[in-house]
């Protein structure tokens, strides 16, 4: 074996070794299914030694009578009774502990994945991490119970049949082992390949399952556009890469099979040769033969051992990456709970950088509670980031950001994002009810509750007109619903929350005139004693607000009330002509 080769099945092997950690936790029905595998292997030799004496009794009329021949019988049931009983309660317990591996994997990565940063979903494709979820942990699954059952049952199996082939004929035992050694030279010889093969037909599926989910979300654009075709194409073309990728692999390990049979073939023309020359009886050969038939598929299995860990491990170390990504924003050990009000927030020359692509740069600002904060600029100014910096969803590189003269990361992220609601330009709603897209985050919310809020975001008249009123299923992201429908339940679930801190990110962006109007009355109702940053391209939209900032390259260029900013003639001024002159000349 090269060195790269051993390295790498090295690697397959650690890799598979903290695999088998995950199973600890249920030592207790995994020992059941090592011992009830060991009573498997013990069963069969016992088969064997019981057959011989059978066989004896049968073909030797004169070794035994009638009833001693009958007694013997009943043993053989008996021992294949044992032998069944054994083989199921291995498998189960064993299937049971990987299944439950493949669980607690799901479980595991799922609640990672709710905790790393939001820096690590921009970099990542929805369908790689859904891939990575699901078909990763199923290929693990069948390594951790095919393996450790097959480890569990064969061993003993073939220590029985070797005992019992030395036990009856030591010449002849030691000439058929001989080629048992040379089966496993195949498995070393493709194991590197099917372990490469199987980590690039896993990064097939991923981008497989990326292209589906993209056509499924864009839908609407794909055919506005024509695109079926296109995307009939990628989709195609990524599918015949899985399929090439996937053949391989299959060519790898079926190769395998036919050379051990050949090995095999090879093995009992050489037995037979000796079965003549010695002169064996028949019942001897019968017995020697099943005890090598019951030894082949064992070595059989645990020779493919090596081949499912190497394929078992590409998986498990796409598993492993998402797991061992470290979260970038999470609670200080000393973090506290946020308790009280907000009096006031503080930026003190905050800067921010996505990778190396600088966003925010010594952002200086005080905005005592009450405030009405509007951030105004073109795209790629840093609003959306500078937005995204308060609850959290990332922490600047330098500076501070504070709540009553105290860092951000003092406080739970829990009781921190608990004082702020959120609406984006973007609607985000549940495959769920309405009501229990309203009452999203605020536990315990009645349905008095639910139903002020949404009169307050006049919505509750749309959804009373819906087949089953606050019971209606909106759809996976509320595909069911209007554009200005979406965003009205979106806004009644900030209101419910009554946060704060409120931040609206173009909340207003998705609506006709007449919604706009209607949400934004109940925006200005819920702005009323909070402290507010908006975002918005609509400057008509933050003409009130107490401090409007312009944002240029990530820095504030420019801070005052809409008045005074006019008055200043600048960047401001600049955006507002932009939209309103035209509007004025015509």
């Amino acid at each position: 074996m090269s060195e790269p080769q051993s390295k790498g099945s090295i690697k397959a092997w650690a890799t598979y070794r903290r695999l088998l950690g995950y199973t600890y936790a249920y030592r207790g029905r995994l020992l059941l299914g090592l011992l009830a595998g060991v009573v498997y292997g013990a069963a069969n030799g016992g088969l064997m030694w019981v057959l011989k004496g059978g066989l004896n009794k049968v073909f030797d009329v004169g070794s035994a009578s009638m009833r001693d021949a009958v007694l013997f019988m009943l043993l053989i049931p008996l021992v294949g009774l044992v032998r069944g009983l054994a083989e199921y309660a291995s498998k189960y317990f064993i299937q049971w502990v990987g299944n439950r591996v493949v669980m607690d994997l799901r479980d595991g990565m799922f609640a990672h994945l709710n905790r790393l940063s939001l820096g690590y979903f921009v970099q990542s494709r929805t369908g790689e991490v859904i891939s990575r979820t699901t078909n990763d942990t199923t290929v693990v699954q069948s390594a951790v119970s095919n393996v450790v059952e097959d480890l569990a049952k064969e061993p003993m199996t073939i220590v029985a049949m070797l005992v019992y082939i030395l036990t009856l004929n030591p010449m002849l035992a030691l000439i058929s082992l001989v080629l048992f050694p040379v089966c496993i030279l195949p498995v070393v010889a493709f194991g590197k390949r099917v372990r490469r093969y199987a980590r690039e037909s896993q990064q097939r599926i991923a981008d497989l399952v990326s292209i589906l989910q993209e056509s499924v979300a864009c839908v609407r654009i794909i055919k506005a556009f024509g695109m079926e075709a296109y995307e009939q194409q990628r989709f195609h073309d990524q599918n015949a890469m899985f399929f090439n990728r996937i053949m391989k692999v299959t060519k790898a390990r079926a190769a395998i099979e036919p050379i051990i049979v050949f090995i095999s073939t090879l093995g009992i023309s050489l037995l037979l040769l000796y079965v003549r020359a010695v002169q064996m009886t028949a019942g001897e050969f019968i017995t020697f033969a099943g005890a090598m038939v019951m030894l082949y598929t064992p070595v059989k299995k645990l020779s493919r051992i090596h081949l499912q860990v190497e394929q078992a491990a590409a998986s498990a170390e796409r598993i492993f990456e998402v797991l061992d990504t470290p979260v970038e924003v999470e609670d200080r050990a000393d973090a506290v709970t946020f308790s009280g009000s907000v009096d006031s927030i503080e930026l003190r020359d905050v800067s921010f950088a996505y990778v190396d692509h600088p966003v925010l740069q010594s952002i200086r600002l005080e905005v005592p509670a009450g405030t009405r904060v509007a951030l105004v600029g073109g795209s790629g100014a840093g609003k959306t980031t500078l937005l995204s910096l308060l609850p959290r969803f990332y922490d600047p590189d330098s500076g501070e950001i504070l709540i009553n003269g105290r860092d951000l990361r003092e406080f739970t992220l829990a009781s921190l994002r608990q004082q702020i609601g959120l609406v984006t330009q973007d609607t985000v709603l549940f495959n769920d009810t309405v009501a229990n897209n309203i009452g999203y985050g605020t536990a315990g919310a009645s349905r008095q509750d639910i139903e002020a809020a949404a009169r307050r975001a006049n919505a509750h008249e749309f959804i009373m007109a819906m087949p089953d009123g606050y019971e209606t299923m909106i759809g996976e992201l509320g595909s069911r619903l209007s554009g200005g429908q979406r965003q009205r339940l979106a806004i009644a679930r900030a209101i419910l929350r009554n946060p704060p801190i409120l931040l609206l990110d173009e909340a207003t962006s998705a609506l006709d005139t007449e919604s706009e109007r209607l949400v934004q009355a109940a925006l200005n109702e819920l702005m009323q004693g909070r402290t507010v940053f908006a975002i918005a391209h609509r400057l008509s939209t933050i003409t009130h607000c107490d401090l409007i900032l312009v944002m240029e390259k990530g820095r504030i260029v420019e801070r005052g009330t809409h008045a005074e900013l006019l008055a200043a003639a600048g960047a401001y001024k600049r955006l507002y002509d932009l939209q309103f002159k035209p509007v004025e000349a015509s």
